[in-house]
């Protein structure tokens, strides 16, 4: 019988020692019934059968090991999106250091990305409440939205037998959200984006975002008369007894305005000097119905619902609605994410500063007024005593 060969031990020895004291174990088995002029026992025929199966596994192992160094592992391709990235922001702050003088304003491409833009967009969003609460539309151009007015709309009624029904029907009205634009004018000091410790990029993005949202939390609550609406703006109001002072039953009605299905994301809105008021107040067992609530970033929940406070929101006064609450996404505000940035270098060099420009178009509206409601003080103050 031929005598399968041996192998050297060069790599992974275990597996090679192991395969050639099993083809040693498999000659002596051969060699004996050779030497005893016999064939092999059924004992023997099963043992070198068993060997063999031994041997074949090693040996499919081994021809996987060499396969497997014979295979080059891959290195994954440069993302070429970030690789444009870090160019495209490194080329933007040599250009508002100084360092490069071609601009391609018009197209507002090159050394001005898109990306950077972007990042503006979504600071906005972390540093105002009431933008990310509301239903935003990233995109440019008018948006016409179809509302149902049910006012029309009798509905079913009782009717005497043959008696021809009255047909009455709601009728759909549309909210369009147009382009109003607002510009930032930032200057920055070239002392300071000269230091090499400094993130000018970031300092950027933080004090235009900073100055966009301060003017769209305003836009978003106040609204201005004949261009865009915002959520103090809403119709569904509760009107209080006095000018000057909130009553529990009023809050209380005023939530209630709000139909049960919004009520799970509804907040309440409004001025620090209201909520001074409203933390005096108290319900029939002496207890106060603001509450401290840690889970809620501003702090405090009035009635069950999180109470966010804003420097813009209306003071309380005679004839204004001082408080809103509601689900804030009833506000459909579009803020289109094509922002323009331009760098002024030559306006303010002689005040060792850059001028950054931004400038984006946005417009917002009460488009689902059912999800808001409002108390608006009576006309008149509470006489003093």
């Amino acid at each position: 019988m031929k005598k399968m060969p041996k192998l050297e031990t060069r790599s992974l020895p275990t597996l090679l020692e192991q395969r050639n004291d099993l083809l040693d174990e498999m000659d002596a088995l051969v060699d004996k019934a050779n030497a005893e002029t016999r064939a092999m026992n059924p004992e023997e025929t099963q043992k070198f059968e068993e060997i063999k199966v031994k041997i074949a596994q090693i040996d499919a192992t081994l021809r996987a090991d060499e396969e497997r160094r014979s295979l080059d592992k891959k290195q994954p391709a440069p993302d070429g999106k970030e690789e444009q990235r870090a160019l495209e922001e490194k080329n933007f702050l040599s250009f508002v250091r100084g360092e490069k003088r071609a601009l391609d304003v018009a197209n507002n491409g090159g050394i001005i990305p898109e990306h950077i833009a972007n990042r503006i967009i979504e600071k906005v969003k972390e540093l105002s409440p009431v933008y990310s609460m509301a239903t935003v539309y990233n995109v440019g151009g008018d948006l016409a939205f179809p509302v149902y007015d049910e006012s029309a709309d009798t509905g079913a009624a009782l009717i005497e037998d043959m008696t021809e029904l009255t047909e009455s029907a709601g009728k759909f009205t549309t909210i369009k959200l147009q382009n109003h634009i607002v510009g930032v004018l930032k200057l920055i000091s070239k002392s300071l984006m000269n230091r090499s410790d400094f993130d000018l990029l970031s300092f950027i993005v933080k004090k235009v975002a900073e100055n966009i949202a301060e003017f769209l939390e305003n836009a978003a609550l106040n609204g201005n008369d004949g261009k865009y609406v915002g959520v103090f703006g809403t119709e569904n109001l509760v009107t209080a007894a006095k000018g000057d002072a909130v009553t529990a039953d009023e809050l209380i009605d005023v939530q209630m305005a709000v139909p049960q299905v919004f009520q799970n994301n509804a907040s309440w809105i409004m001025h620090k000097e209201t909520l001074k008021a409203i933390r005096k107040l108290k319900d029939n067992d002496g207890n106060y119905l603001l509450n401290k609530d840690l889970t809620n970033p501003f702090g405090w929940s009035l009635l069950g619902k999180p109470v966010y406070l804003s420097d813009n929101a209306p003071k309380m006064a005679a004839g204004t609605v001082s408080i809103v609450y509601g689900d804030m996404s009833g506000l459909y505000l579009k803020l289109a994410k094509g922002m323009e940035i331009q760098v002024l270098l030559e306006k303010y060099a002689t005040r060792h500063a850059v001028g950054v420009v931004g400038y984006v178009e946005f417009d917002c509206n009460i488009v689902e007024p059912q999800k808001l409601a409002g108390l608006k003080m009576a006309g008149t103050a509470a006489a003093s005593k």
